[in-house]
């Protein structure tokens, strides 16, 4: 009978237990696209309630952070012919400072008002007819940008101003990185602890893949003919994300133009790093970094990076054998990170 009531204690236990379910979401955001994978050990969420939270979480950040929303609280801003402090919410703040933090450590490369200069530099609606600009258009451009010297962001009250009626805020190096962390906070507040939320190759991930592993991301090679893997990374409980120059650029006149524009020149990047990946505890960060690296350029960014104890990967181009080869050079800490997972 004890054998019996045993085996019937098994049966019942085992009926009890469910198989985790892996939970797939994807759609359009922020001009690119979404994916998120979660797994939910306990079968019983519904996968319905979770799709419309994250939905409704992107559009609450569209609405503050899009550039191509002319409704969007940053294109308010943005659109309004004024010098007074505006008030803003706590969301948009929190980016505006994160950028602000950016911008004083890469000396001002990674800066938010550029958006002159990528306009007149055409990215995003450029055609093969579209002129290099004049230096005097690209001075002029100039003149109303300067994260440092035109913004002021206050925090009792939250406000922003700009000192010049006509500079504007693009937040595209930044804002996708802060979406996927709100995404994330919609997963954790569902119960949820092992998943990845990806946002325009920007991503962050928590505790274990579907297959009860640590998550692994490839890491494209910087060639726009292929779509190569040069590395595979540990991201597990990280943010990941990887700026390049090698997706939206143009030619014109044999001359390569990236849309990574150097804030100090008014002009795109002309060094050899064609790609930084960045590891951080939240996308946002990594985002932003990864902008503001390859900016500077392999060199003086690895130098920042071992001073501020970044995770980086920098992929540099390499044509001393006379055909364009790629070398990879990793900060300490992202040396450190992979070695621990």
């Amino acid at each position: 009978m004890a054998r019996l009531f045993l085996v019937v204690l098994t049966f019942l236990l085992a009926a009890c237990k469910t198989d985790p379910v892996t939970l797939k979401f994807s759609g359009d955001t922020m001009g690119t696209t979404y994916n998120v994978i979660a797994v939910d050990k306990t079968a019983a969420l519904s996968p319905d309630a979770i799709e419309d939270a994250i939905a409704a979480e992107l559009a609450v950040v569209n609405g503050q952070m899009s550039n191509w929303d002319p409704r969007s609280e940053i294109s308010r801003f943005n659109s309004a012919e004024t010098t007074e402090a505006v008030a803003i919410s706590p969301e948009l703040a929190k980016v505006i400072a994160a950028a602000n933090e950016i911008h004083a450590k890469s000396g001002g490369l990674f800066d938010v008002t550029l958006g002159p200069l990528i306009e007149i530099w055409g990215f995003g609606a450029r055609t093969a007819e579209s002129p290099v600009p004049s230096d005097e258009a690209i001075a002029a451009a100039q003149k109303i940008t300067g994260q440092s010297k035109i913004l002021s962001l206050t925090s009792d009250p939250l406000t922003l101003r700009k000192s010049l009626p006509g500079t504007s805020v693009y937040l595209a190096a930044i804002a996708k990185g802060y979406g996927v962390d709100q995404v994330a906070a919609v997963l954790k507040e569902a119960g949820l602890d092992d998943y990845m939320v990806e946002i325009g190759g920007d991503l962050v991930t928590s505790g274990l893949n579907p297959k009860g592993e640590p998550w692994r991301i490839g890491i494209e090679r910087p060639d726009a003919g292929s779509q190569t893997v040069e590395d595979v990374v540990n991201v597990s409980g990280l943010g990941m994300a990887t700026s390049g120059d090698y997706r939206n650029y143009f030619e014109q006149n044999g001359i390569r133009y990236s849309h990574i524009i150097d804030a100090n020149t008014g002009r795109p990047i002309t060094h050899g790093t064609a790609s930084v990946t960045v590891l951080a505890p939240d996308a946002m960060m990594a985002d932003g970094w990864a902008t503001a690296l390859l900016a500077m350029g392999r060199e003086p960014g690895l130098k920042l990076a071992e001073a501020e104890g970044l995770a980086v990967l920098f992929i540099e181009r390499n044509s001393d054998s006379g055909q364009i080869g790629f070398e990879t050079t990793v900060s300490s800490q992202f040396s450190k990170l992979q070695a621990s997972q």
